[in-house]
């Protein structure tokens, strides 16, 4: 099944499959029925310290990636995921403005290299 991202202010779509909204914090300004969310995985975002140390800086990105992916080695949350995508398409709906530096890119390769630590490819 394909794994796809999306921001939560794009508008929801067929190809989206089962959407899962990979944020720890309700997005702004988006109310639930707009938002079209199948699941609420808070557990999948990063830790509330992680998140604060981050900060969408991109001079911190580097570390951020290592250290999330560190968490999600351990985290039950990926396993979720994993079992709706043996089932359907699945769509990680995040809120930040960057499409490429954010958590939902980092669990997307995450979970796209088989959950593994590995940061290549």
């Amino acid at each position: 099944m394909k794994l796809l991202m999306k921001r939560v202010y794009d508008a929801p779509g067929p190809e989206d499959g089962f959407r899962i909204l990979v944020d720890r914090l309700w997005p702004r300004g988006v109310t639930k029925e707009a938002a079209k969310i199948d699941l609420w995985l808070k557990d999948a975002a990063p830790s509330p310290d992680l998140r604060k140390f981050f900060n969408h800086d991109p001079a911190k990105w580097d570390e951020f990636r290592s250290l999330y992916t560190k968490e999600l080695e351990a985290n039950s949350a990926v396993d979720i995921i994993r079992e709706h995508l043996r089932k359907t398409d699945v769509t990680l709906v995040y809120a930040a403005r960057d499409r490429a530096i954010n958590h939902a890119a980092v669990l997307a390769g995450f979970l796209e290299r088989g959950g593994t630590g590995s940061l290549d490819g």
